[in-house]
Order: structure tokens, then C-alpha cells, then sequence
């Protein structure tokens, strides 16, 4: 493992432990040159599913596309980073388990657009912007007025 500080490949692990989830190992290391100390995550690799984009190009899976996207979206909102991080380790898991080899884009944004609504509507309004490719105000006021829908009818339920 090389150090992110001087780059040397000489350091020793100073102490080991399971992450909250148990789906990695957490390790704080030494480096033997410069002797700051910084910690790896060490977890099983598996093989995660191809994503479909709209335009039909295929992409690898992107853990940390999908989780800045949330962020931007959440971002000055009161949405808790390790909310956000559990949505995105769930969501990575279930296509994992899920076992399918190609997964259209539209499904993985659904999934997002959804979580969002429930946690804060301002974030949910932010990712649906980007990801139904909003033109104008136009597509913000539709979206907001069909938001305002969804939340009458259900107080009404």
C-alpha cells in the first residue's frame, strides 16, 4: 500500500477493525518513511452490473458518481451524510444481490428520485433538475405543482 503522503510503499498496519456494516475491514497504517499514519478499507470485490444509459452506451457501476450526485443535491439540506452513505451501500448491495448483469440508468435514478422525495423535497426538486433534464421553469413549476399533489393527497389519506 502506498502512503498518500510521500507516495513510499514501506508502512505497517497499526490496527485492524470490522466497519459498522462487517462488509470491510478497517486498517489505520504507518508509514515507515514520513510516519503519518492513514487508514485503507479492505472489503470483498464484486462484480457489479453494467449500467444502460439513455443514449444506449454501457458504463461500469459507479459507486461514487451516485453518491456525489446525492450529495449535490442534499447539499445545505438536513440530510446526514451517513444517511446518505447507507442509501448508497444499500442501493450497491441490492444490485450486487440482484444478480443482473446490465441495469438501465432510468432504474437506478427512479430509485434515487424516490429516496429523496421522502427525505427532503428541496433535494429531491435539485436531483430531478438534473436527472429529467429540466429545460425551464416550466419543467421546475410542473414538477414542484405534481409535488404539491403527491403531499395534498396524502394528507387527505
Amino acid at each position: 500500500m502506498k502512503c498518500p503522503y510521500c507516495e513510499k510503499n514501506e508502512n505497517r498496519v497499526v490496527d485492524s477493525r470490522l466497519s459498522k456494516d462487517g462488509l470491510a475491514i478497517r486498517r489505520r497504517r504507518e508509514c515507515s518513511a514520513c510516519g503519518r499514519r492513514f487508514t485503507t478499507y479492505e472489503k470483498v470485490e464484486e462484480v457489479l452490473p453494467q449500467i444502460i444509459k439513455r443514449n444506449g452506451e454501457r458504463e461500469n457501476f459507479d459507486r461514487d458518481k451516485i453518491l456525489k450526485g446525492i450529495i449535490l443535491a442534499c447539499q445545505k439540506r438536513p440530510v446526514s451524510a451517513e444517511k446518505i452513505n447507507d442509501f448508497v451501500d444499500s442501493l450497491e448491495n441490492y444490485y450486487q444481490e440482484l444478480g443482473r448483469r446490465e441495469i438501465p440508468a432510468k432504474e437506478i435514478g427512479e430509485k434515487i428520485i424516490e429516496q429523496l422525495k421522502r427525505w427532503d423535497e428541496v433535494a429531491y426538486v435539485r436531483f430531478a433538475s438534473v436527472y429529467r433534464k429540466f429545460q425551464d421553469v416550466t419543467d421546475f413549476m410542473n414538477e414542484v405543482t405534481d409535488l404539491l399533489k403527491s403531499r395534498k393527497l396524502q394528507g387527505e389519506e
